[in-house]
């Protein structure tokens, strides 16, 4: 089904690049702000300069920004899909997708540090194929799940995800079973689970492990949900809230924990993981 599966696991220290990736970067002119219209001009960790809009950050950038300096060694980097049921130019879009994104598939996975404390982290990446999960992302999220109750330690995972990936039909839906069974493995092992939700986190990724998490948390203005409201204004005739399945409008009815600014991210992790008795490993 995808290759690498039948390998040994392999654990490698990688080096997270210095600077987030020009293919990830808004260019600053090109373009206005979706938060206030503003041209395009970007403080530190991707944020307007004029009113906070959080952009897309690269699954690398987005571990840099949150983990321990150098702790990072990612896990199964080498997984990567087929075309399991022949479907047409999916091959091509792979290639494409590795090309433009750096990526083998839509989410990296590892073990790493936040504030000393262990845990295994797993973070989406639109850039490949909108983060859809497809058999290799199931398949990366459940070895990330195992690798959590093997080391004892927390698993958190980032997501930013269109949704489940149509190229491969049922298999990719079975997905949503399987990191729900991952997750279920998580609980009866008594381990925390963490997740953070970003723009956008959508269809069978919102709808399977995202909202089994122990704490979700969240970014501002993130749209969060299974069905678009485009799609679900057009079904039922009415019009929708404007901030409607939005972080802030789940926040107000209960349906996540916390929405988080990215630059109090790090010391958000690091408080949930002191307050629930996490050991650090400095």
């Amino acid at each position: 089904m995808f290759e690498g599966l039948n390998k040994k696991k392999k654990f490698a220290s990688i080096t997270v690049p210095a600077k987030p990736s020009e293919k990830h970067m808004p260019i600053k002119g090109a373009g206005r702000c979706p938060g206030c219209s503003h041209p395009i001009e970007l403080a530190p960790m991707k944020l307007c300069r004029f009113c906070g809009y959080h952009f897309p950050l690269g699954a690398y950038e987005r571990i840099e920004m949150i983990v321990d300096v150098d702790s990072f060694v990612e896990m199964d980097g080498e997984l990567s899909s087929l075309n399991p049921i022949a479907f047409p130019n999916y091959d091509e879009k792979l290639a494409y997708a590795r090309e433009q994104s750096g990526l083998n598939e839509a989410i990296v996975t590892g073990s790493a540090r936040i504030g000393g404390f262990p845990l295994i982290i797993g973070v989406m990446d639109t850039t490949f194929m909108m983060g859809s999960m497809g058999s290799v992302v199931g398949e990366k999220i459940w070895r990330a799940a195992e690798a959590a109750i093997e080391k004892q330690c927390p698993l958190f995972l980032c997501t930013a995800s269109g949704g489940a990936r149509m190229q491969e039909g049922m298999l990719s839906l079975m997905q949503m079973s399987k990191t729900s069974a991952a997750v279920a493995m998580i609980h009866e092992a008594g381990l925390l689970y963490i997740t953070l939700l970003t723009h956008p986190t959508t269809g069978g990724v919102s709808a399977s492990f995202v909202s089994l998490a122990d704490i979700i948390l969240a970014e501002p203005r993130a749209l969060i949900a299974f069905t678009g409201p485009r799609v679900i204004e057009q079904t039922i005739g009415q019009h929708l809230p404007d901030n409607f399945q939005q972080a802030e409008f789940l926040l107000e009815h209960g349906m996540i924990d916390q929405v988080v600014e990215r630059v109090h991210l790090r010391s958000t992790l690091q408080t949930i993981l002191k307050i629930h008795g996490m050991k650090r490993n400095d």
